[in-house]
């Protein structure tokens, strides 16, 4: 029985072929692909930067999270070993679980929970329980993950009917986007490998790597936009785009300004 740090001992084996640009590493586009994450953590520090000035340990610990999503990825792709697939699924979980706790308004809390307090064991108990689940089945983690994104979108559009801010809504609109792309690709690469091989050209879960992190660029300054406007009432959340507003490709960030204004 081969060991769970052993080479192609994990469940699961994506399109791109083994070992052919490479003897060390086993998906060498799926493997490079994740360096997104390394840029997409420092940049969300430094442009959220007031905002971190205020609540500094949700960006840190989501920051530092979202770097080990791409390092355990990469381990996984570059291995495809079974323990580089739980801790390829598992990092995704816990940050996943780690933003709601931070980040998910108080105002959609079930009735049940009373506090953020609350909210956070409640959070703790329901990943610790999946975590457990995927030693059982750990492919099952990435269909449940995809399926939290569902939920992400519903309180997104519960909030953009609140939001009158047409940035607000055009940032939506572009994390939706690169999300539906990404998803695209994840699905492709999953279910039509068959295609892809025949024409040559199996590297969409390289496309959902960056697609992904291109989402999660928009969809980071969105949640902490509505943090401000829920836990930082003295604070009026505004969009800004680097490195200009007249730029055709931006980056979106959040700045803090005086007095609160509700959107």
């Amino acid at each position: 029985m081969p060991s769970i740090f052993s080479y192609q001992s994990a469940e699961v084996d994506w399109c791109e072929g083994n070992f052919e640009r490479s003897t060390v590493i086993a998906e060498y586009y799926n493997t490079i692909s994740n360096v997104g994450f390394f840029v997409l953590s420092p940049a969300l520090l430094y442009l959220n930067r007031q905002y971190c000035q205020q609540r500094a340990l949700p960006l840190y610990v989501i920051s530092g999270l979202l770097f080990c999503v791409g390092i355990f990825s990469m381990y996984f792709h570059m291995t495809l070993s079974y323990v580089g697939q739980l801790l390829d699924e598992l990092s995704i979980l816990w940050t996943v679980a780690v933003a709601y706790a931070f980040w998910y308004p108080r105002v959609y809390y079930p009735r049940c929970i009373k506090s953020r307090k609350h909210f956070f064991w409640l959070s703790g108990v329901t990943t610790v329980i999946s975590t457990l689940m995927s030693f059982i089945k750990p492919a099952f983690n990435a269909y449940m993950l995809n399926c939290i994104a569902f939920h992400l979108l519903y309180l997104t559009w519960c909030e953009l009917k609140k939001c009158n801010d047409k940035r607000v809504h055009r940032m939506a609109a572009a994390m939706v986007m690169w999300w539906v792309l990404a998803i695209s690709s994840w699905i492709s690469d999953k279910w039509l490998c068959g295609l892809w091989q025949a024409i040559n050209f199996p590297y969409f879960h390289s496309f959902w790597h960056v697609l992904i992190a291109m989402s999660l660029l928009y969809c980071c300054p969105l949640v902490i936009y509505f943090d401000v406007t829920y836990e930082m009432p003295s604070f009026k959340p505004k969009l800004g785009y680097w490195p200009s507003d007249s730029w055709p490709v931006v980056v979106p960030y959040v700045a803090l300004e005086e007095p609160h204004k509700q959107c």
